[in-house]
């Protein structure tokens, strides 16, 4: 996997895990929502490049 697309795939789902602790923090339920879809997001991602790369072997 691209070193650099990991590292963005990573930090979209750590970005997505403070977004949803900080909305269930104050009960902005939106927040954590959105927090969460960046989370799978990211993850997906994540997981799309590592098949990839099975490929790539």
């Amino acid at each position: 996997m691209a070193g650099g697309k990991k590292a963005k795939n990573v930090a979209k789902t750590a970005k997505g895990k403070v977004k949803e602790t900080t909305g269930k923090a104050v009960g902005n339920e939106s927040l954590a929502m959105k927090g969460r879809a960046e989370q799978v997001e990211g993850d997906a991602k994540q997981a799309k490049e590592k098949v990839k790369d099975a490929f790539k072997r």
